[in-house]
């Protein structure tokens, strides 16, 4: 389900493909039952704390004898199979831990964790792995305890090796991300007895994000990857064993893949995953290119579809099967974080250096005319990293907001406290070239040292053009790159834009190997060590994350300052101190975000009657209406 609009924008759906790491966060707030001195073998005894689940900022919103989550339908029937499109790109692996190959969208499916977050909670993890976990006050470690019985999907049993295994695989030969990240928080691990495992923490970890940092690790077979006899970073289409509900069940590189599931899936009976996981099967129809996707949809080959295309929105769903009733068009509400789809820049250019080169640019991509014009004026423009949210930075700063600010006066520009919050001025609507913006932009340009040769275009002293290619896969975002590139020429910076295949795009956005390309900031409600990865030092270099390449002492202490919050208040000032000097420091142009989803589906989907406020769940707890299914296939709807 490609975006028109932002052809990277990923399917939102319950089974998450990000890193374990982005937005950790959380220290318990919920009840927990105080034990008795344990011994641990030759460990020191501990007065510990053990619990089902964990909180950073006030209580859980389940019990240990809850029956089921709030949002969902715990007597759904199961059966049919939910389907939808792919067009952001083919894919050639089906192992989503490494940098080798494309892996398919969706296969971290197979995968489980000790702990799940739930979508109508913000920082609260849940065990779904583990029967309970138990940790001291300090939080200088953190015992998991496997639930009785969790076996993976080939019927082998789960133990405390293939927890072990898992952690250390990860931190070893993982993504780089998990590499640089793990060891930041855990100092080692090690099995206690068959089904428990000890994370110790490095002393110099914060202590919110600790156990949900150990606790979303995911576990794999350790004989499955003995079995495969390559290694881990290798790209492979037979993956690794897991213990999710869904296992590997048809797969065309390039074309299709299927995802069944398991009917032997251990964990059905438990309260957590009550009402979820109702489809027999999830199939993904791979397509060149969005427009073949949605004729795809007309014509039935698939059932389900999130458009992110504005136009196609307003323009397209006048078909048959819409005008009929098989198929149901919906706009429902998105109560999430904007995603932070963003124009973002290569810091490590040399003609990027200079933050008023990068304002610049950023003043003249003007959202109200293309909202107005190409998104039908459906969209809102993103400012903060945190848009959308009460920690977005507005004004001055505060008080609390300078005491942070204050002892990092000598490393921060003084327009962090003598201006507002960095956001473009509205452009006029009604037409390409603001030249109110224009002139603002050429001012900048000029204090930067590029001034106009005898052919309008600038230069610098060395008479170089001041280069700015956007890279770019989709045909359908030429229209919105375009007039950007037209309103860049007009004062004389070499714009172009430069279209390549998906391959390529991946490939050189690995590679760093780009001037501008679109790419997402996606934020939690209580950030913490995964912002190490998005905008810290260690990872302008290692972090896929991290793509405009931003290294900066500054923001890496005030990363810290976040992670370290022990309370609400303090996080917020903490983030919306951070939210100021990111926008100040222009690593990014902001594009748009929409408050709603928009779904269209076959009339034979149905969901709660009240969804949670942090996800759609289309792939979690929506479910099949039996005899609706029937009578579509008996009309030939599909």
């Amino acid at each position: 389900m490609q975006n028109h609009d932002a052809p990277k924008v990923a399917v939102k759906a319950q089974v998450d493909t990000r890193s374990p790491w982005a937005g950790a966060a959380l220290p318990l707030a919920g009840a927990a039952l105080i034990l008795g001195l344990t011994a641990l073998g030759a460990k020191a005894q501990d007065e510990l704390i053990t619990t089902h689940g964990i909180s950073t900022f006030g209580e859980l919103a389940y019990g240990p004898d809850a029956p089921h989550l709030n949002y969902v339908n715990p007597d759904a029937p199961r059966g049919g199979e939910m389907s939808f499109a792919w067009s952001s790109g083919s894919f050639d692996s089906m192992h989503p831990y490494t940098r080798v190959g494309r892996p398919a969208i969706l296969s971290s499916v197979f995968f489980e964790s000790m702990l799940e977050a739930t979508a109508d909670e913000i920082g609260s993890a849940y065990c779904l792995l583990c029967e309970s976990f138990s940790y001291p006050e300090d939080r200088s470690y953190v015992i998991f305890t496997l639930r009785d019985g969790v076996t993976f999907s080939d019927g082998t049993l789960m133990t405390a090796e293939d927890v072990l295994f898992s952690y250390e695989i990860m931190r070893t030969e993982g993504l780089p991300s998990f590499r640089a990240s793990i060891p930041l928080t855990i100092a080692g691990a090690e099995i206690v007895d068959d089904r428990s495992v000890r994370f110790d923490f490095n002393p110099e970890a914060p202590l919110r994000g600790r156990i949900e940092a150990a606790g979303g690790l995911p576990i794999f077979s350790e004989a499955s990857h003995i079995a495969a006899g390559i290694p881990f970073e290798d790209s492979r289409l037979e993956p690794l064993i897991g213990s999710g509900a869904y296992v590997l069940g048809d797969v065309e590189p390039g074309q299709r893949v299927v995802y069944t599931r398991d009917p032997d899936y251990w964990g059905d009976d438990i309260w957590i995953n009550q009402g979820r996981n109702n489809y027999d099967s999830i199939r993904i129809e791979f397509y060149g290119d969005s427009l073949a996707a949605f004729e795809g949809f007309t014509a039935g080959n698939y059932t389900f579809r999130q458009e992110s295309s504005s136009q196609a929105w307003a323009n397209n769903y006048d078909f048959p099967a819409l005008l009929n009733g098989t198929v149901i068009r919906e706009e429902l509400p998105d109560g999430s974080i904007a995603p932070g789809q963003s124009f973002m820049i290569n810091l490590r250019r040399p003609q990027f250096q200079d933050v008023r080169v990068r304002s610049a640019i950023a003043h003249m991509f003007n959202f109200e005319w293309t909202n107005q014009t190409l998104f039908y004026g459906l969209y809102s423009q993103i400012d903060s990293f945190w848009e959308n949210t009460w920690m977005e930075a507005e004004g001055m700063p505060s008080e609390a907001e300078l005491a942070l600010l204050e002892p990092l006066r000598d490393r921060l520009p003084e327009t962090v406290f003598t201006q507002e919050a960095f956001a473009v001025p509205a452009s006029n609507p009604d037409r390409t070239l603001d030249r109110r913006q224009s002139r603002r932009a050429t001012a900048l340009l000029e204090e930067a040292g590029w001034t106009p040769g005898d052919d309008g275009m600038l230069r610098d002293a060395a008479g170089n053009t001041l280069d700015v290619e956007f890279l770019n896969s989709s045909p359908l975002f030429d229209r919105i790159i375009n007039p950007y590139v037209e309103n860049l020429r007009a004062i004389g910076v070499n714009a172009s834009l430069n279209r390549v295949d998906n391959a390529q795009l991946q490939q050189r956005e690995r590679d760093a190997d780009f001037d501008m390309v679109t790419g997402h900031f996606p934020m939690g409600y209580e950030p913490g060590s995964g912002l190490r990865q998005y905008f810290g030092s260690l990872g302008a270099d290692e972090s896929l994350f991290n793509q405009p390449g931003l290294a900066d002492e500054a923001i890496d202490e005030l990363i810290e300052v976040v992670v370290n919050a022990e309370t609400r208040e303090e996080l917020d000032v903490a983030v919306t101190a951070l939210d100021r000097v990111l926008r100040d420091r222009v690593i990014r142009v902001g594009q748009w975000y929409n408050p709603n989803h928009w779904v269209a589906y076959y009339d034979m989907y149905r969901y709660p009657e009240q969804l949670p406020p942090y996800s759609l769940g289309f792939l979690d707890f929506w479910w099949i209406d039996p005899e609706a299914e029937a009578a579509l296939r008996e009309q030939g709807a599909f």
